[in-house]
């Protein structure tokens, strides 16, 4: 029988025991979520697959690094909700892979964003966000202002479609179409307006 002094004194066993109640801990904590409706389902009917154009947008997002200073989850705390909106539920991620929850806020948190400004200013701010937030330290993303190009964004969504995304066959041959004409800086706002809008219309 194993004694917390043999334990604590060999340093094979402890990583191993460590090792194995960490692993056994860690999958009894997140399998069961996979099986629970409110992590799996969306929350309710407004939570809808990202379109061509804001799918696009998201990988700029991801490109840029954004959330590398914005996170979009919602904590339950009441300075959280004051500021922000309504807490983040999981029923509003079941499209996104990858998730970009974030715990770094060097800026404001994005979740609820969607509709609080409009296009324009979106544009300003990214463009150059001193010209509508004067303390603001993000930097401009003046380069964003040029065509958009995603020769992939079919096989994107059809991608997507194998780990659960309901994209049809119709809305994958399309997307080449819909992003005719459009710049980078179009679609990432067409991603930021979308954000959080499920939940904040539904109450």
């Amino acid at each position: 029988m194993l004694t917390h002094e043999k334990i604590e004194t060999s340093n094979t066993l402890m990583i191993v025991l460590i090792t194995f109640f960490v692993s056994v801990g860690g999958l009894l904590e997140i399998v069961p979520l996979f099986f629970q409706k409110s992590t799996t389902t969306p929350v309710n009917e407004l939570v809808k697959p990202y379109d061509a154009l804001r799918l696009a947008g998201r990988d700029i997002y991801i490109r840029e690094g954004c959330y590398n200073c914005h996170s979009q989850m919602i904590r339950p705390f009441r300075a959280e909700t004051e500021r922000y909106g309504h807490y983040s539920v999981a029923g509003e991620y079941v499209y996104d892979h990858p998730f970009q929850w974030g715990s770094k806020r060097t800026g404001p948190d994005l979740h609820r964003v969607g509709g609080r400004y409009s296009d324009q200013w979106h544009k300003i701010h990214l463009l150059n966000p001193r010209d509508v937030v004067p303390e603001s330290n993000m930097p401009a993303y003046y380069w964003l202002d040029r065509p958009l190009k995603d020769a992939h964004i079919g096989a994107k969504m059809t991608a997507l479609r194998k780990v659960g995304v309901p994209y049809s066959d119709q809305e994958i041959a399309e997307a080449p179409q819909a992003l005719e004409g459009k710049t980078e800086l179009e679609a990432v706002i067409a991603y930021l307006q979308g954000m959080g809008q499920a939940l904040k219309q539904s109450r």
